[in-house]
C-alpha cells in the first residue's frame, strides 16, 4: 500500500478524540513512523539517538537544534529523513552575507505590469535544514526564528502561512567560534530539543567505511510515510495520557532548575540532603516553555515505545535534550568547568521520581 492510500485509511479509521487509546491503535499509527526510521538507517550508521530526537520533533512540531563537529552526518540524516517522509525539503547554507530576503522571500517588480509580485523564499517547505545557523548574522537568525514561532511570513503587506507540518532542523558547529554569531540564549529557547551529536564507535565507523567508502555510495531510500500520516500520528500523540503525578514530576524538574534550594539539591557535588544547596552555579533556570516541551516530547517518546501513557522513564529519556539549552550556568560554574549537562544530570538523579 502506498503512503498516500495508507494515510487515507489511517485518517478514516482514526479513533474518536474521547475514546481511550489501545495498543492496537498506537501500533497502527506508529508503524509508518517506524518504517521512516528504518529507511533512514539505510543511509545512517549509528546515531539512533539523533534520529529518534528528530522523529520526536516531527511528532510534536518542535524544532530541533543539532550540535556537533563537522562530518557526523547531521545534514545527511535530515535529508534522508525528508526523503523517507516524502515531504518538501529545503537546505539553507547560512553564511555571513546572507540576507533575510534570501530566507523568507521578497517582492519582485514586474516592469511590464508596473506591479510587485511576491517571490517566496526557501523557508516555504515542510522540513528546513538551517545548516550552520551560527554563521549568519542576527537579523537573518531573527527572521528564521520568527517564522519558527509564528508559522507565517510577511512579505510586503501580505502575510503567508507556512506549510503544515513546518519544522526547522538547525545545525551548528561548537568548536569554531571565529566568524560566527552564536545564538542568544533567549533565541535558543525556541528550539524544543538541543541534541549533541557525538562520534561513532569504532565498529560503527568501520561500517561507515564499508557503506560510504566510494565516490558514489549507493543509498536507496524510499518514501515510507506521507505528510498526512505524520499529521494523523500527531493527533494521536496529543491524546497520550499523562498521569497527574507524572505532570507534577515534570514541574518539579523544571522548578528545580530555578530554585534548587527548595529541593535540597547540592549541585556542587551532586550529594543531596546535606542541609545546603548551591544555587550560585545556575544563573537562569528553564522557562515554562520547558515544561510544555517535556510534556510534548514525553508523549512522543511513549508513542514510539507503543504505549498510550507516559511514564517517568519517558520524561527522563527526553529531559536532557529539553533542558540542557535552557539552564544557563553562572560565571562561577564556567570557571569550574561545570556544564549545564552536568547540572541537569544531577537534578534528574536527585528529584524524587513518582
Amino acid at each position: 500500500m502506498s503512503p498516500t492510500s495508507r494515510s487515507d485509511s489511517l485518517l478514516h479509521g482514526a479513533p474518536e478524540s474521547g475514546a481511550p487509546l489501545g495498543a492496537a491503535e498506537i501500533e497502527r499509527f506508529a508503524a509508518p513512523i517506524r518504517e521512516v526510521q528504518k529507511q533512514v538507517a539505510r543511509a545512517i550508521v549509528g546515531q539512533e539517538g539523533m534520529v529518534r530526537s528528530l522523529l520526536i520533533g516531527l511528532l510534536t512540531g518542535g524544532h530541533v537544534l543539532l550540535e556537533g563537529v563537522p562530518g557526523l552526518a547531521k545534514t545527511l540524516t535530515i535529508s534522508s529523513l525528508a526523503r523517507a517522509l516524502d515531504a518538501s525539503y529545503k537546505r539553507i547554507q547560512f553564511t555571513p552575507d546572507l540576507l533575510p530576503a534570501d530566507l523568507v522571500g521578497t517582492l519582485i517588480y514586474n516592469p511590464r505590469e508596473g506591479t510587485f509580485a511576491p517571490r517566496k523564499g526557501p523557508v516555504f517547505a515542510n522540513l528546513i535544514l538551517a545548516d550552520e545557523i551560527n554563521r549568519a548574522p542576527a537579523k537573518v537568525q531573527s527572521a528564521l526564528l520568527e517564522a519558527m514561532q509564528e508559522r507565517q511570513v510577511t512579505i510586503g503587506d501580505e502575510t503567508y502561512p507556512l506549510p503544515d507540518p513546518f519544522l526547522v532542523l538547525a545545525t551548528q558547529n561548537p568548536i569554531e567560534q571565529e566568524g560566527t554569531y552564536p545564538l542568544p540564549e533567549a533565541q535558543v529557547d525556541r528550539f524544543m530539543l538541543k541534541v549533541r551529536v557525538g562520534y561513532p564507535s569504532r565498529d560503527q565507523e568501520r561500517m561507515i567505511l564499508d557503506r560510504m567508502g566510494s565516490s558514489r555510495p549507493a543509498i536507496d531510500i524510499s518514501a515510507a510515510a506521507s505528510v498526512r500520516e505524520l499529521i494523523a500520528a500527531r493527533h494521536l500523540v496529543d491524546r497520550i495520557h499523562i498521569d497527574t503525578r507524572v505532570k507534577d514530576y515534570m514541574v518539579d524538574l523544571v522548578h528545580a532548575t530555578r530554585s534548587p534550594g527548595e529541593y535540597r539539591l547540592d549541585l556542587d557535588d551532586g550529594a543531596p540532603g546535606k542541609g545546603r544547596s548551591d544555587s550560585s552555579l545556575i544563573s537562569f533556570g528553564a522557562s515554562p516553555r520547558a515544561t510544555i516541551s517535556l510534556a510534548l516530547s514525553s508523549r512522543a517518546n511513549a508513542f514510539l515505545e507503543g504505549r498510550a501513557y507516559v511514564t517517568p522513564h519517558d520524561v527522563k529519556t527526553v529531559a536532557m535534550e529539553v533542558l540542557r539549552h535552557r539552564v544557563i550556568v553562572s560565571y562561577e560554574a564556567e570557571a569550574r568547568e561545570i556544564t549545564s549537562d552536568q547540572l541537569v544530570r544531577r537534578i534528574l538523579d536527585h528529584v524524587p521520581v513518582p
